[in-house]
């Protein structure tokens, strides 16, 4: 649990320096979840503000390459090169985030976006925590990873352990590192500047490996662009914060650099991952009220995302169909 609490306050104090923050995200083209990265941050790109004002959900990277345009209604099953199926929950899932519109005409379900895609993605920034660097665990194949494959622009290892150059020589030269104490007034001391990653060439992403082996495949630049508009769309979509806090008496909200809704436990007297670790089979629950959160307003509050973006629309485009 270490590893979770040093996440959660890292990404409170990451909110203050980038637009959008988020947690546990897959950045592999292969093997889907084959590399999760602990914390992923965003930058503006040129459009930024024109995509906050799009929409505050996820929008499926198959929606924004479907070739369906504003105002230009086509059948689903034309838009999406899918079984009939997938074709209608494709649509279904645009349309919920707010950037497909959806009517029936001469019989057929059809849709148009209801706006241009913007060009907002600046850099995609991701971080592996190792708070502790005595037990490192896959450090080395995940940090590999990040700099062959190059979905990410720029890798950093953020640590508390006291960093030597035995370590940073067992790095690839191109991952930063920081090593963080929160009790510190800065908390983040960069030890190494990351270099910036070849995103937008082709890259290797690391398969399987065996004794003396270890597979590869190549990755095409456009596969790497389609993965980073994922992670980005899932980053903007998603955050960071955790989902509500537990029904216990013992449960209260912890605060970190201004974030007030991070799940503290009294008996534990620790950040806890409320989803593995709290209920009834803790020998400190107390059934009670959770404590009162509003980790939607607070995000919005403190970073770039808009909740209420596009709302209107997006209600409009759903009652039509209903």
């Amino acid at each position: 649990m270490r590893e979770f609490a040093f996440e959660l306050r890292l990404c409170a104090r990451l909110e203050r320096e980038y637009p959008i923050v988020a947690r546990q995200l897959g950045t592999s083209v292969r093997a889907a979840g084959g590399r999760i990265v602990d914390v992923v941050c965003l930058t503006r790109g040129p459009e930024f503000d024109a995509r906050v004002a799009l929409t505050p959900e996820t929008i499926p990277a198959a929606v924004v390459e479907a070739d369906v345009g504003v105002g230009r209604w086509r059948r689903v099953t034309d838009v999406f090169d899918a079984a009939p199926a997938r074709a209608r929950d494709l649509a279904d899932r645009g349309v919920a985030a707010g950037f497909l519109e959806r009517e029936r005409k001469n019989g057929h379900a059809v849709v148009s976006r209801s706006a241009r895609y913007p060009d907002w993605i600046g850099d995609v920034v991701g971080i592996e925590n190792k708070p502790d660097l005595a037990s490192p665990g896959d450090l080395m194949s995940q940090v590999r990873h990040d700099v062959s494959l190059g979905v990410l622009d720029f890798a950093i290892l953020a640590t508390e352990s006291y960093v030597t150059r035995a370590h940073l020589n067992r790095l690839p030269p191109e991952i930063g590192v920081w090593r963080v104490d929160f009790d510190a007034g800065d908390p983040i001391e960069v030890v190494r500047e990351p270099e910036r990653l070849d995103s937008s060439g082709w890259g290797i992403e690391p398969g399987e490996r065996r004794p003396g082996r270890c597979d590869v495949a190549p990755v095409a630049p456009a596969e790497k662009a389609r993965q980073r508009l994922r992670v980005a769309e899932r980053a903007y979509g998603k955050g960071w914060r955790t989902d509500g806090l537990p029904a216990c008496a013992n449960a209260t909200r912890g605060c970190e650099a201004g974030v007030d809704s991070l799940p503290f436990c009294e008996y534990e007297g620790r950040l806890v991952d409320a989803a593995s670790e709290c209920g009834p089979d803790c020998p400190g629950y107390v059934p009670g009220d959770a404590p009162a959160t509003d980790p939607d307003a607070e995000r919005a509050a403190r970073s770039a995302w808009e909740p209420n973006a596009s709302s209107a629309r997006r209600q409009s485009g759903l009652d039509r169909w209903s």
